[in-house]
């Protein structure tokens, strides 16, 4: 096992656009993501993220993409943005060479301490693929608790990808977010 370095937070910008795509879309799609344990290989094709839709996150007010970067590279990545006044986290890839050593983790504090921060929002959301039981233990493991609010999968729209079953839908996971000074 390699030595820990120490990992930065920023805000992305538009020139990381192009190493977001290639992040996100080795974390998730193909089989490059079957090196990691978050794939989604087995029930969706096609892009997992565009440049359009990064371009957009990056430049909405009350949005933020973090990035973690270890020694000037890139090994993660979430969205974070103030919804109708919760917290929002999404697009949380890690890069599957380095998954279960902890990366996910810091970023995930990082990502809620932002939000609760710079919008003080009292919480924070995100959507699952509802049959992703690992991906849901995981962050039940990081305070998150399911809420029973399902959400449809938007079939057809090639955004969110291209699914290869047809029982896909959405659960909301949400977290109470201690008050920042």
């Amino acid at each position: 096992m390699r030595p820990m370095s120490t990992l930065t937070f920023r805000a992305a910008t538009l020139a990381d656009i192009p190493a977001l795509i290639t992040l996100v879309t080795s974390a998730y799609r193909g089989d490059a993501s079957r090196a990691g344990w978050t794939t989604e290989a087995d029930m969706l094709d096609g892009a997992r993220i565009d440049a359009q839709g990064l371009q957009a996150d990056i430049e909405r007010p009350r949005s933020t993409v973090l990035l973690a970067e270890r020694a000037g590279a890139l090994v993660a990545c979430a969205h974070v943005a103030d919804e109708g006044g919760k917290g929002y986290f999404g697009m949380f890839s890690v890069d599957p060479a380095q998954q279960g050593g902890g990366i996910g983790k810091q970023l995930m504090d990082a990502a809620e301490a932002h939000a609760a921060h710079e919008w003080g929002v009292p919480v924070m959301q995100m959507t699952v693929i509802d049959i992703r039981d690992e991906l849901i233990a995981f962050y039940e493991r990081r305070g998150y608790a399911r809420t029973g609010i399902k959400k449809p999968f938007p079939y057809g729209d090639e955004r969110f990808g291209i699914p290869k079953r047809d029982d896909l839908r959405f659960e909301v996971l949400e977290k109470p977010l201690a008050a920042q000074s």
